[in-house]
């Protein structure tokens, strides 16, 4: 028996045959040619039936995880049109008078390397995405089928990477989870993984000998167990059925209130990151939707995203949840989430940085076309919307004045749109202990956990080394929380936690007696919270 340790993208135990994912061969040899000009034309057929392909992978991606997700096929073919790339080849057949073939590999080569040379992490993953689009022009010149049938039936996959057209064409009934050396949490094969539901390791250094052999993928510890004897075969097996009975239990708390035993009632809402994940919240019996990260539109867009394009993103998640609330977080973009084109400088501390509120105020025309899509949104069912990273009052008034510019400029077109609550993320020290005066300034408080633990504790999160000290429910944690509360409700605003800390049933009880008002949480942990809730 072996284990080897990873990082978990979603959780769950997978029991099955290993496979390690052998792509078919696409070494390219240089071949040299006087006639560039059919080179050139073979080139740009093999470009026009891969962007063909990736419109079939399109409309599977669409029916199996909904239009946001779906986009990096779009992407891949707006990439299959960008004229430097384009160029790029064309020269390098003419000039070199080469082969096309070996002219997309040299190409995608140079693209990769440069994109993986930058400090962005966002741009660094645009690497994969060259090598993917490359790639499939090359497999279409070589006369190869770009999309084969995947695995065998009921396997665990191991890949030292997975590019986001082969983890969209991953057979559900096929396989079982898969397990990557490469990837990181917020790449977009994560992100699909997560919303299919497969269990799913990354950073595992896996050897090829594994193919073939029993495993285990223990998506809630980070590890792949390799021959595992037969004691430890049992304990995940029965693992395996305790989970699908504590399942099934769960199922039955469908469409109860969360209530405790005294007749507290909480509001237990979903956080989402895309329109897809309507969906799996409505599936777990999600109340409402209390945290909608907003900025994936720009994070998957190569511009700005157009209000149209907004507009059409939020009236589908507000229209899914029919009737409920939907919580929309204005743009949060900057620290480890950046878009290239919003030209943001390198920052030594970009956590503490130009980020979130401080980029829209700073940005007025940008932060005024979000705010006019979600105004129209509310025209279809309850909308709410919450600024982030708010440390003065200064910043929310003007965040209001922006609103009402927007409330105006649609009134005068004539279109129409709905009451809107704002609210604000509790998220500074600052924000804390100035909430008696936000208080007064907004309809609701939903505090975000996650990074007022890191800026109190003086803690960065991401820092693997501090994992042992990190303590998000710190003493000073709790006693902000409660500090929150108590200054929300003098002044009539009801508080809601959005953070991780949410999910944590050891803490519910104490945000009841605290007066918390919402909980908002992934998707899987409702029920879970709702079991707790109803038990106090």
């Amino acid at each position: 028996m072996e284990a080897v340790t990873g990082r978990s993208v979603y959780g769950g135990i997978a029991i099955g045959k290993l496979s390690v994912l052998r792509r078919e061969d696409t070494t390219v040899k240089r071949i040299r040619t006087e006639d560039y000009k059919a080179e050139t034309e073979r080139f740009h057929k093999a470009r026009k039936d891969a962007k063909k392909e990736l419109k079939v992978l399109y409309d599977k991606a669409l029916k199996e995880v909904g239009s946001i997700n779906a986009m990096i096929f779009e992407v891949h073919r707006m990439m299959l049109d960008d004229p430097d790339y384009v160029e790029a080849v064309e020269n390098t057949i003419k000039s070199q008078k080469i082969n096309a073939e070996y002219a997309v590999a040299s190409t995608g080569d140079n693209y990769a390397e440069m994109f993986m040379g930058m400090e962005d992490e966002y741009m660094k993953e645009r690497a994969a995405d060259i090598k993917d689009i490359s790639n499939r022009v090359i497999r279409v010149l070589q006369g190869k089928n770009s999309d084969g049938e995947g695995a065998d039936t009921h396997v665990i996959l191991l890949a030292d990477d997975l590019a986001p057209s082969e983890t969209v064409q991953l057979d559900k009934s096929k396989v079982l989870s898969f397990v990557t050396m490469g990837g990181s949490s917020n790449s977009h094969t994560a992100i699909l993984a997560r919303t299919m539901n497969i269990p799913a390791l990354i950073g595992v250094d896996y050897r090829e000998d594994f193919d073939g052999k029993l495993g285990i993928v223990d998506g809630y510890r980070g590890k792949l167990i390799v021959e595992p004897d037969e004691d430890t075969l049992k304990v995940y097996e029965k693992r395996m059925a305790s989970d699908r009975e504590r399942k099934r239990l769960l199922e039955e708390l469908k469409g109860k209130e969360t209530v405790s035993t005294g007749g507290q009632k909480v509001n237990l809402y979903a956080n989402i990151s895309g329109v897809s994940d309507v969906v799996t919240a409505l599936q777990n019996d999600a109340e409402g939707i209390g945290l909608f990260r907003s900025e994936f539109l720009y994070l998957e867009n190569n511009t700005y995203p157009t209000e149209e394009q907004q507009f059409g993103a939020y009236k589908s998640v507000v229209e899914g949840m029919a009737g409920r609330p939907v919580i929309i977080r204005t743009l949060d973009i900057g620290a480890d989430k950046k878009a290239d084109y919003f030209g943001l400088l390198h920052e030594e501390n970009p956590a503490m940085g130009y980020r979130a509120i401080r980029i829209c105020l700073d940005r007025p025309d940008m932060f005024k076309t979000q705010l006019r899509a979600i105004l129209r949104a509310s025209y279809y069912g309850k909308v709410s919307v919450m600024y982030p990273m708010i440390i003065s009052v200064s910043e929310v008034q003007r965040a209001k004045n922006l609103m009402e510019e927007a409330r105006e400029e649609l009134s005068q077109k004539g279109i129409p749109f709905g009451k809107v609550n704002e609210g604000i993320m509790i998220e500074t020290p600052a924000a804390v202990m100035i909430s008696d005066l936000l208080a007064e300034e907004v309809d609701f408080f939903s505090i975000g956990t996650n990074d007022l633990s890191q800026y109190t504790l003086a803690l960065d999160r991401q820092n693997a080394k501090l994992d042992a000290i990190y303590d998000p429910g710190h003493p000073a944690i709790l006693r902000m929380i409660e500090m929150v509360v108590n200054n929300g409700h003098k002044h009539g605003c009801w508080v809601g936690i959005c953070g991780e800390l949410g999910a944590d049933t050891s803490l519910t009880e104490k945000f009841l007696k605290m007066g918390v008002d919402e909980l908002s949480v992934s998707p899987s942990y409702i029920l879970p919270v709702r079991e707790r809730v109803r038990n106090i």
